[in-house]
């Protein structure tokens, strides 16, 4: 990934995708664990990521609830943002990919 595609946290908006962005974690709730529409249970946590710019909310599904650490500095690639109860989050889906670095 060449940074020229790197975003700040202040510059995403809800419906951007393909989003490449690095961060600091400052804080992690517990993981809970939801139903998916196919009936399978998954780990969801919601952790904070936070650049010189601002922070969002990052959601961490499954094996990211326990790869992701708070002050671990953390670099998301191919993530899109969406509102959950009016709060803008980023997510990696199916697709993206976070890296510990």
């Amino acid at each position: 990934m060449k940074d020229v595609y790197k975003v700040k946290i202040s510059d995403i908006k809800e419906g951007d995708v393909e989003i490449n962005v690095e961060g600091e974690v400052t804080e992690k709730s517990y993981a809970r664990e939801v139903r998916s529409k196919y009936g399978r249970v998954l780990m969801v946590a919601d952790a904070t990521l936070k650049d010189e710019t601002g922070k969002i909310t990052l959601t961490l599904w499954n094996e990211q609830v326990r790869q992701v650490m708070v002050g671990n500095k953390i670099k998301i690639e191919n993530g899109y943002a969406k509102s959950f109860r009016n709060i803008l989050q980023l997510s990696t889906g199916k697709y993206g990919k976070i890296t510990v670095i």
